[in-house]
């Protein structure tokens, strides 16, 4: 008997074919797709498409035929039998990444996860994690291909506390997998020590410096220079022509961050809505930001920054604008992103005309976000009985993270003075 062996290259349980049929012949294309009971072939599914091509020889180097012993007396008829299928069309990371994104987006909208945690689970599977596992089959993922992964990420010069995280969006999609028997169990990962670096901040006398020169080139609206920090020369900027010159802004949001805690991105969103001025036997600007990190308790900030609020404020009064949600940091930009990159492009700026290097001893970067650390430093080392935990909650983080990233900067020299401080009759 002569016996043609038709190769099916994907494979989906019997359930998913009951469910869904279409999406299965339409995933097979012109290839024949094999059904599986309890993890063999039931049968094999082929579109019209497939089956034409199959008649009129377009495919016939899928067919490979072999011989069996004819039935005695018997006629030899040709039998299409079709190869145990190689994977799965379940077998694809692109497949368990849709279904991981659907899953977090169900949990955003739920409360259980941030908007903005979603995005960047997003753009690291388009980043790394899609473009390493999108020809390798979850089924096949063993350590090595592990180990290979994380050769990739270190080569491209991420950090341990952000390789840390990549490896935790694979564990999902390998868990995924588990669920849906393409896995037994998880395969080991490899350990990647974390080295936690603390941001870079300013001390007082660099402090000073920046928001001195910040209003130095406000008042003589000099022109960033056409040359890079590294000395060469820019072909063009890709800043608009009208952010050349460093408006009040810049100056108004140094003082602001380093007097309120807040981070950049909150910064960005910050409209005249968020903010309320508190007078009485304090005064203080309750920040009523949206939701941060998971954090969304009021924000209270130092008595400077309720003049720098005033200031900007009454400016943008007298610009029509200065409504509720109007933004309190260049109103005039809708675009945020670009807003935020503009305010980082005049800190650098900043930084080197009046002399700060733009990396700390330690070759820590100073951006913006070194305004946050600052803030939180100067009330450690100047704040009178600050209380940790009430600093934590009111900067929306915990007193882990200032002890981790904050406060594991402070050194016994800092603050000689109270370490050699007595108590009154002693």
């Amino acid at each position: 008997m002569s016996v043609v062996r038709i190769s099916a290259p994907l494979a989906t349980p019997l359930s998913h074919f009951l469910t869904d049929p279409h999406s299965v012949v339409r995933e097979g294309g012109a290839s024949a797709v094999a059904v599986l009971h309890e993890n063999h072939p039931l049968f094999y599914v082929l579109s019209p498409q497939g089956w034409a091509a199959l008649h009129d020889g377009t495919h016939l180097r899928h067919l490979q035929p072999f011989d069996q012993p004819r039935a005695e007396g018997g006629a030899a008829p040709a039998v299409a039998q079709v190869a145990a299928p190689p994977r799965s069309i379940h077998d694809r990371f692109e497949v368990l990444a849709e279904q991981l994104l659907l899953a977090e987006t169900a949990r955003m909208e739920r409360g259980d996860l941030s908007r903005a945690a979603v995005g960047i689970l997003r753009n690291r599977l388009q980043a790394h994690v899609l473009p390493y596992f999108r020809d390798i089959p979850p089924s096949q993922v063993e350590p090595s291909v592990m180990d290979a992964f994380v050769e990739r990420l270190t080569e491209a010069g991420l950090s341990t506390t952000t390789m840390s995280q990549y490896l935790v969006v694979v564990r999902k999609l390998l868990r995924l997998a588990v669920r849906q028997r393409l896995l037994r169990e998880i395969p080991e990962m490899p350990q990647v020590r974390v080295v936690h670096r603390p941001r870079a901040m300013l001390n007082l006398s660099e402090y000073a410096a920046v928001v001195r020169t910040a209003n130095r080139l406000v008042r003589k609206r000099e022109m960033a220079p056409q040359i890079k920090q590294e000395g060469r020369g820019r072909e063009r900027f890709w800043v608009a022509p009208k952010h050349l010159t460093l408006p009040r802004d810049m100056a108004w949001a140094i003082r602001f961050m380093v007097n309120s805690f807040i981070r950049p991105g909150d910064l960005r969103h910050l409209k005249h809505k968020h903010v309320q001025v508190c007078r009485g036997d304090h005064l203080y600007l309750r920040l009523t930001l949206p939701e941060t990190k998971r954090h969304d308790a009021p924000m209270v900030t130092l008595r400077p920054a309720v003049q720098v609020y005033e200031a900007a404020l009454a400016q943008a009064r007298s610009q029509g604008q200065g409504g509720p949600d109007d933004y309190v940091f260049l109103p005039g930009e809708k675009d945020r992103v670009y807003a935020l990159a503009v305010l980082g492009f005049w800190f650098k700026w900043v930084l080197r005309e009046a002399g700060v290097a733009t990396e700390d001893t330690w070759g820590r970067p100073r951006t913006l976000y070194c305004l946050r650390h600052t803030a939180i430093m100067f009330r450690l080392l100047y704040g009178q009985g600050i209380d940790m935990l009430t600093l934590a909650r009111n900067a929306r983080t915990s007193v882990q993270m200032i002890e981790r990233f904050y406060a594991s900067a402070l050194d016994g020299e800092m603050n000689v003075a109270m370490l050699q401080s007595r108590r009154k009759g002693a």
